[in-house]
């Protein structure tokens, strides 16, 4: 067994070492074709059955029905902020979505989007909070459902439920009753926990997630969309892009990126063998509760972010004094704690603790997080 650093990266992020084992014994040969998977026709018999067991694996693992298709696409979460509105923005008649801004990737969906159509701001945490006698600031908190403005008729409403940068994460979809339009299809980025808790899709007309989290390597995109609201794609939308092409020809309207989707396969017969979300849920919870829990003892450390929504994934905190945070992320990865610089946007620190990370990982960090405090306090 190779001595792995702790990787706390927000992504590329850590992959469970089961995972890269198995592609590791299969590079050469995948199950006696005597070819690696990166060499097989993406149209042969054997990538076929791979790509079409990690959809049905990943449709086990969130209770997707058939009304629904299940997408392996490319680009990642940023080129879909341009091909969620070139496929859905005419879903209502007229070109118009409202969006939800909460940090800074559903600002860049949010501008991205108004390229191709009517967009409007439904509600934005651009602003500081008062909440219980202190202040929250700008993108560390969400607005009440109640207070978002919807267009009845918007094609979609888009939110990002978990800000990477941020930290911020929307734990459950607002209930429809909540909202001026309950009838608008919810279209979520939700790259960063996405298959870290189960997802209720009752509400859900589309979702969207950059594997590189908690499903895979960089490379493949999963969508899921509801299949009523496919094939109304605005003349300009590319072809390979068209929602309606890539369902009909089951992810392989053209070359898609096979390796990358061998790879998330693997990761959900991982989760599986797990015992699926409600179980990887029950131990990213912990792995929260714990490192939340040693951060909120302290005073050497500030986490920016309101509590009622902390990221179970993404833990962004500051030293109290920035003068130290070299000498921090000098010492941390010395102790093999590796990525636990913050976005270079908002400073500080970041800990990105998805599936992969085990809770023994979050203790070694909780450990240094009290050694330092005491050698600089």
């Amino acid at each position: 067994m190779i001595a792995r650093p702790w990787n706390f990266s927000a992504g590329p992020s850590v992959l469970p070492e089961a995972v890269l084992t198995q592609a590791a014994h299969e590079m050469l040969d995948w199950h006696g074709s005597g070819m690696s998977v990166m060499e097989m026709s993406h149209r042969g018999s054997e990538f076929t059955q791979i790509c079409d067991e990690a959809e049905a694996d990943l449709r086990e693992l969130l209770g997707v029905s058939d009304d629904y298709a299940v997408l392996f696409m490319q680009g990642g979460a940023t080129a879909e902020n341009a091909i969620v509105p070139l496929n859905l923005i005419g879903c209502g008649g007229q070109p118009r979505a409202d969006y939800v801004v909460t940090g800074s990737w559903s600002s860049k969906s949010f501008k991205e989007a108004k390229k191709y159509g009517e967009v409007s701001l439904a509600a934005s945490s651009d602003s500081v909070l008062n909440d219980g006698g202190k202040q929250w600031n700008a993108f560390t908190w969400v607005p009440a459902a109640s207070d978002w403005q919807v267009r009845p008729d918007a094609s979609y409403l888009h939110l990002c439920s978990n800000e990477t940068i941020g930290g911020v994460e929307l734990a459950q979809w607002p209930n429809p009753a909540e909202l001026d339009a309950p009838d608008v299809p919810l279209v979520i980025d939700a790259s960063s926990h996405f298959l870290s808790r189960p997802i209720d899709f009752s509400h859900v007309g589309m979702l969207y997630a950059g594997a590189q989290k908690n499903a895979g390597p960089a490379g493949v995109t999963v969508v899921i969309v509801r299949r009523d609201m496919i094939g109304h794609a605005l003349p300009i939308c590319p072809s390979a892009f068209d929602y309606a092409n890539v369902a009909r020809e089951r992810s392989r309207f053209n070359t898609p990126p096979t390796y990358a989707i061998y790879i998330a396969g693997l990761v959900f017969k991982w989760l599986l063998s797990q015992g699926g979300l409600a179980s990887i849920e029950a131990k990213n919870k912990q792995k929260a509760d714990t490192l939340y829990g040693c951060l909120d003892q302290s005073s050497f450390y500030q986490t920016p972010v309101h509590p009622a929504y902390r990221s179970r994934m993404n833990v962004p905190f500051f030293l109290a004094d920035p003068d130290l945070d070299a000498t921090f992320l000098k010492g941390a990865k010395a102790a093999g704690l590796h990525q636990l610089k913050g976005h270079k946007t908002v400073g500080g620190m970041r800990a990105s603790i998805y599936n992969a990370m085990t809770l023994e990982g979050v203790l070694a960090l909780t450990d240094y997080l009290k050694s330092f405090e005491r050698e600089h306090e």
